[in-house]
């Protein structure tokens, strides 16, 4: 087994390689989890720290440290999850380490018990919700209002109605890493939806991510404008991205909206629509000693 650093975007294809081959709606990772983490935020890449293990070429684990001390990974191997914990404490800046799990995570939750990481039972969570690309509700909108995949050439249009639909958050999202998110596997066109308001400004909006190898859809992220909310746009957009799941061969779609009680509208929506919610997230953290 050999450990390396990550040396660019093959190597990200390479992670979301390995994210496919495990995947599961358990699973903490979809392959567009990876694209839209690794691009979406402008300069974010710098406090990016990520290795990868491999056994005779062959990616079996991947840890991904966002400074100053939070941990993503994934590995097809138990076995190493001590030498990759070791690794993220290492390279951390702390004060604080954390890690994200899903709740069957029993593993992966028992190593990281194990070297005095704690469940944090307060505080947001994330639930897994999944839907079968059947028997789905039409799309309707209001008078005067149209739907339509986004045009090639239109980063700018399109990061600025995602910050307008997250402004609530304060969301960094520019020109030039939406631009990176659009050239990324595996984006497409066709499952990047946006809602036109009759005056033509962008009002809602939904990111879509197809996994062809286990024919699942992600949706992540969506928004709607503050001005245009409660007249069901993300409604509508969440209903027409299932739509084109399934047009692309697809049997279900996934989403991971906050689950906890501070944060309920998009759960809310979504089941609504006809999800169901399945795991939760589980956040662990330890202080540095």
């Amino acid at each position: 087994m050999e450990r390396r650093d990550y040396a660019g975007e093959r190597d990200l294809l390479r992670m979301q390689d390995l994210a496919q081959r495990m995947w599961s709606p358990d699973r903490r990772f979809h392959i567009g989890d990876l694209a839209w983490g690794r691009y979406s935020i402008p300069g974010a890449e710098e406090d990016f720290r990520t290795s990868l293990w491999e056994h005779e070429g062959r990616l079996v684990a991947w840890a991904w440290a966002e400074l100053p001390g939070h941990l993503e990974a994934l590995t097809e191997d138990a076995d190493l999850l001590p030498e990759m914990l070791s690794w993220f404490e290492r390279t951390a800046a702390g004060p604080e380490l954390s890690c994200m799990v899903m709740d069957g995570d029993d593993e992966v939750r028992r190593t990281l018990e194990m070297r005095g990481y704690r469940s944090q039972e307060g505080g947001p969570y994330f639930t897994r919700h999944v839907r079968e690309l059947v028997e789905l509700p039409p799309v309707v909108l209001p008078e005067g209002f149209t739907l339509q995949p986004v045009p090639d050439g239109e980063a700018a249009r399109r990061a600025a109605a995602h910050r307008a639909g997250w402004s609530d958050f304060g969301s960094r999202v520019s020109t030039e890493s939406y631009a990176a998110v659009m050239n990324a596997f595996p984006y497409r066109p066709e499952t990047d939806l946006v809602v036109e308001a009759p005056d033509g400004e962008w009002v809602a909006s939904a990111l879509g991510w197809y996994d062809e190898a286990n024919l699942v859809g992600l949706v992540e992220p969506v928004s709607c404008h503050p001005g245009y909310r409660r007249r069901g746009l993300a409604r509508a957009v969440n209903i027409a991205l299932l739509h084109a799941f399934r047009d692309l061969g697809g049997t279900s779609a996934v989403v991971l909206p906050r689950g906890d009680d501070a944060y309920p509208a998009p759960g809310l929506l979504y089941r609504s629509i006809g999800y169901r919610p399945q795991q939760r997230t589980v956040l662990y953290s330890r202080q540095v000693v």
